[in-house]
Formats: C-alpha cells, sequence, structure tokens
C-alpha cells in the first residue's frame, strides 16, 4: 500500500511539473512530446542524428575560433559544415513536411550568412549572425522530433 501511495505521490509530482511547463519553462519530454514527427525511417534517422551532430561540433568549432579571432577559418566552417551545400539542399527536397524543409533551408542560409559575418572580423556582427543561426536550431528542435 506504501508503495501505491508513493507511486501517486510522484506521478502527481510529475503532472505538476508537466503543468507548470509553460510557466516556468520546464518540459517532461519522456511523459508528453507535442512536436511533430517527421516519420522517418531508422535509416534516415541515423543520418539525420549524424548531421546534427557535426552541426553542433561545427558550432562549438566556431566559437572556439572566434574566441581566438581566428575569423577566416570560422567563416570556412560555418559556409562548409553549416551552410547550404548541394548535399543539404537533396536531403531538404526529400522532406515531406514543408514546415521542416522551411526551416532547415532558413538555417542554413543562415549560417551562409554567418560564414559572410565572420569575414568582417567584427565581433559584435559574428555573434549576432551566429545567435541567428542557433536560433534555427532551437525552433527546429522544439517544433519536430524524429
Amino acid at each position: 500500500m506504501k508503495k501505491i501511495v508513493i507511486l501517486a505521490l510522484l506521478l502527481v509530482s510529475i503532472g505538476a511539473i508537466a503543468a507548470e511547463e509553460d510557466t516556468i519553462g520546464l518540459t517532461a519530454h519522456n511523459l508528453f512530446d507535442n512536436r511533430t514527427s517527421l516519420g522517418l525511417s531508422s535509416r534516415i534517422k541515423h543520418r539525420q542524428l549524424v548531421n546534427m551532430r557535426a552541426q553542433m561540433a561545427a558550432t562549438q568549432a566556431i566559437i572556439g575560433l572566434l574566441a581566438e579571432e581566428k575569423f577566416e577559418k570560422a567563416s570556412k566552417i560555418s559556409r562548409t559544415k553549416l551552410g547550404l551545400t548541394d548535399e543539404m539542399k537533396q536531403i531538404y527536397d526529400l522532406s515531406k513536411n514543408e514546415d521542416f524543409k522551411k526551416l532547415g533551408l532558413a538555417f542554413h542560409n543562415s549560417a551562409d550568412e554567418l560564414g559572410t559575418a565572420l569575414q568582417t572580423k567584427d565581433m559584435k556582427k559574428s555573434l549576432q549572425a551566429l545567435r541567428n543561426t542557433m536560433g534555427y536550431c532551437l525552433q527546429c528542435h522544439n517544433k519536430f522530433r524524429q
């Protein structure tokens, strides 16, 4: 009986956290995930995860290069690892979800704009462009799941 009461209290607590999600910014992804599924096959899911991890690593490299004021190297990484390549265009052309496609293409275009901003060697402009690019990451992850 004690175990049932403890379990019930835990579930009520978790429910309260989920209910407060909008108020305090907490999420309970394991219980409630209202993001749109992209309905990907296992093979495509794996490929997408590999791409996103590579993009995260590229973003980390750009931040490190900014700290060292190596703008040209950061610009090259932004264009080649995050920018809109022919391979990325093909991937989005296969997408059945138009919102995902638009958001993904906007992300990659913003990375090309980041590359341009980095070439100015203006730290403030570069950081603003990086913030914009990362904003697309957040929008996409908030809206979609695999």
